[in-house]
C-alpha cells in the first residue's frame, strides 16, 4: 500500500512553520517566537497549508483531513 500521510493538524507549530517556510517557500508568515504561543499562530499556519494542493502536500508527506483509518 501507498505511503500514509499525517494530517497537518497532527503537526505542532514549529514543525508546521519549518515545512511552510522550506518546502513552500512562505515568505508572509510572522517570525516563529511570535506565533508560537499563540492560538491564532496555529490558525494561521493551518491556514496557509489549505492554500496547497492535495499532491503538494502529499509530496511532503501531509494531507488536509486524516483518513477512515477504521478501514486500515
Amino acid at each position: 500500500m501507498g505511503m500514509t500521510l499525517k494530517p497537518v493538524v497532527e503537526l505542532g507549530v514549529a514543525e508546521a512553520y519549518v515545512i511552510l517556510v522550506e518546502h513552500f517557500g512562505e515568505e508572509r508568515l510572522p517570525p516563529l517566537d511570535a506565533v508560537e504561543n499563540e492560538d491564532w499562530g496555529r490558525d494561521l499556519l493551518l491556514s496557509r497549508f489549505e492554500e496547497h494542493t492535495a499532491a503538494e502536500l502529499a509530496a511532503v508527506g501531509l494531507c488536509l483531513i486524516e483518513a477512515d483509518r477504521s478501514r486500515a
